[in-house]
This record gives C-alpha cells, sequence and structure tokens, in this order.
C-alpha cells in the first residue's frame, strides 16, 4: 500500500515532543519536503531563535513565525514543524485548519523534561527552575493543542519510527488527508 499526501500534516506540541524527529520521519516515509517553520524563521532573520527572543522579544517573534506560517501553508503538501508555542494563536490554528491537518504529538511532562534538560537552545526555559517552567508551559497550553484535529501520544519507549508508524495510522484514520491505494 501506498500513502499520498493531500495536505499539508503540521506537527503541533510542545519542545521536545519530537516534531522535527518525527517530522523528518514522516516526510520521508510520505515521499514529500520536512520543513521546521523555526528553521524557515531563522533563515528569514539570519538569526536564531534565541537571538530573536533576546533582541526583539517574543511578540515580535510571534508575528514574523505567523507570517511564515502563513507563506509555508500556500506552498505544496509537506510535512511542517511548527515551534512549540506557533499553535497558541488562534490565527495560527484557523490558517493550519484551512490548509493543513493539525497533529499534536502529545507528551507528558516527565518524557519532554528528559528530551530538553540538555539543550541551551530554548529560550523560554532559561529560568532558575526551567522543569518547573516546562511544566507550566506543558499546563497552559494543553487546552490549545487538545484543539488539534489528530492527537498521537508518545511513550519514552517509543521508537522514532514506532511514533512515525502511530502518526501513519492516525492520518489514515482520520481520513482524507494520506491515501492507501494499491501500487
Amino acid at each position: 500500500m501506498t500513502t499520498r499526501l493531500k495536505k499539508t500534516v503540521v506537527l503541533v506540541g510542545m519542545m521536545g515532543a519530537g516534531k522535527t524527529a518525527i517530522g523528518n520521519a514522516l516526510a520521508r516515509a510520505l515521499g514529500v519536503p520536512f520543513i521546521d517553520s523555526d528553521e524557515e524563521i531563522e533563515k528569514a532573520a539570519n538569526m536564531t531563535v534565541a537571538e530573536i527572543f533576546a533582541r526583539d522579544g517574543e511578540p515580535f517573534f510571534r508575528l514574523k513565525e505567523a507570517q511564515v506560517l502563513e507563506r509555508l501553508l500556500s506552498g505544496a503538501p509537506c510535512v511542517l514543524s511548527t515551534g512549540g508555542g506557533a499553535y497558541l494563536s488562534e490565527e495560527n490554528r484557523q490558517a493550519i485548519a484551512r490548509a493543513g491537518v493539525a497533529v499534536w504529538l502529545k507528551a507528558d511532562l516527565d518524557l519532554l523534561w528528559q528530551r530538553v534538560r540538555h539543550k541551551n537552545t530554548r529560550p523560554l526555559l532559561r529560568t532558575e527552575n526551567p522543569r518547573e517552567t516546562l511544566r507550566a508551559l506543558l499546563d497552559a497550553r494543553t487546552p490549545a493543542y487538545a484543539q488539534a484535529e489528530v492527537v498521537v501520544e508518545g511513550q519514552a519507549d517509543y521508537s522514532i519510527d514506532e511514533m512515525t508508524q502511530k502518526v501513519l495510522r492516525a492520518l489514515v484514520d482520520h481520513g482524507g488527508i494520506v491515501k492507501g491505494s494499491e501500487p
């Protein structure tokens, strides 16, 4: 059975949920490009996300993020990974709903912390108690993420391939996103 992407799959969720790793594997499985919206913002600004946050602040970053997201959604179907805060915006959620399907890669606090605790590239975790900050972000963002059309829950013992297969099955079950056909 082969699969074909009908519209852009937009991966949403917390930092550390696996959006980049799963996104790359999913794009390979579907034979479409993988695009990371944060990387696109960094290319456009010629700065890292952390540098943009430091120089211009989060509101400026969120504005640029929304502009880049609109541009990417207007292109050919792909797998698109968004920054953890992108799906919090009602406008971004509407844009994604119009042009793609949101897939929440859901992960609990322990799994997220295990994955991000040694990284210094997360500007929102540059606090006195980064684990508590991560918990507060997860609590605050969960209601927005829960609005995603597809939810796939990760587990610490899942490999990238296992999680990718779970996402593919969820997209097929969702209908209209990937289509199985005989070769």
